[in-house]
């Protein structure tokens, strides 16, 4: 199974995730700064939707179910 760039290190009281961590580099983004940086294209694997009227990133589909932002 291939591992994720970026895991989910923070979710708000609603589950949302709020804070992620970048596991190539160590850096540490918001939500608003993760969205900024997908779409710069510096996260290929990693696609921005709108949930719930916000900004959410989202992994790639990859035919694998249970693959997610970990």
């Amino acid at each position: 199974m291939k591992k994720h760039r970026v895991k989910v290190i923070q979710e708000n009281d609603s589950g949302r995730n709020e804070r992620f961590k970048d596991c190539t580099n160590g850096n540490e983004m918001t939500r608003n700064q993760f969205v900024k940086e997908i779409k710069k294209g510096n996260y290929e694997e990693y696609y921005v939707r709108k949930i719930n009227g916000l900004d959410t990133p989202v992994s790639k589909p990859d035919g694998n179910e249970n693959n997610n932002l970990g």
